[in-house]
């Protein structure tokens, strides 16, 4: 068994390291026909033309991905704190496997709502154009929501009970004591759980995709047509051949988004350690 273990351990590594080198091998070869700075910089992408500037995808991107976490923390945050420290114990075996439900439901269905729902509500407002980052970033919102509850609730549940009966004890109120001592005592794995939302907000692609406008664009407002780094891939894939410029330029994409998911679980793994020694 132990013999197993090891080879299903190095089988999965080496499938691994096996699709992070293709997808490199074949996103690197986008500088024989193009430079990194056209590449990273360049707000021109029109493939008939030989343009491939991503800056405005990557740029979205990361936009999206901040509006997002910035609209779910706060309330991910609030509902951990009240599931762990406030509800009682018949509605938080209520609410918990309702907070977890929503991890099962397909993107599909999200995308569809926000299409039918999010995006002509926000379409009274803008002059008939409802697309664009922030119906996106509503939707990804609802979708991170719930895996940083979960692990925000978890991290606060784990703390010893003697920190809130000490802050109870020296005169703290219930609301000082949370806020002051039990917060920033689980800040590590709060941290690690918008961490997470993050990297699912980053690789998410149909719920963008059916929201977000998919338009070459650098967006000037948060309800500007846009494109994000998974669905220029998604959109663009079908219509490129196997080796060409084009084609290698969505390899890189893919590239790109493999390196930040790599650099969030570093940051997981760097702040887990920390909280460890501490």
């Amino acid at each position: 068994m132990r013999f197993v273990f090891v080879a299903s351990a190095v089988t999965v590594t080496l499938i691994i390291f096996s699709i992070i080198a293709f997808v490199g091998v074949q996103g690197v070869k986008t500088f024989a026909d193009i430079t990194p700075f056209h590449f990273f910089f360049g707000l021109d992408w029109t493939p008939s033309q030989n343009q491939f500037g991503a800056f405005s995808f990557i740029f979205s991107t990361l936009l999206l991905t901040g509006l997002s976490v910035i609209f779910a923390v706060p309330l991910a945050l609030s509902g951990a704190v009240f599931m762990a420290k406030i509800a009682p114990k018949w509605v938080r075996e209520i609410m918990r496997p309702a907070t977890d439900l929503f991890v099962g439901i397909p993107s599909v269905v999200y995308g569809l709502i926000g299409l039918t729902v999010i995006v002509p509500w926000l379409a009274q407002f803008n002059e008939g154009f409802g697309y664009g980052i922030l119906p996106a970033a509503i939707i990804l919102a609802v979708m991170i929501l719930p895996t940083i509850l979960a692990i925000s609730e978890d991290a606060i549940r784990a703390l010893p009970g003697r920190l809130e009966e000490a802050s109870l004890a020296l005169g703290a109120t219930r609301w000082q004591t949370i806020w002051r001592v039990l917060i920033p005592a689980c800040r590590p794995g709060i941290i690690t759980g918008i961490i997470l939302g993050m990297g699912r907000a980053i690789g998410e692609t149909m719920a963008v995709f059916m929201v977000i406008g998919n338009s070459p664009q650098m967006p000037k407002s948060l309800l500007d047509s846009a494109t994000v780094l998974t669905t220029a891939i998604v959109k663009d894939m079908g219509n490129t051949h196997f080796g060409s410029t084009w084609n290698n330029a969505l390899f890189l994409m893919a590239l790109l988004l493999l390196l930040i998911s790599l650099s969030l679980i570093i940051v997981i793994r760097f702040v887990a350690k920390r909280s460890e020694l501490k």
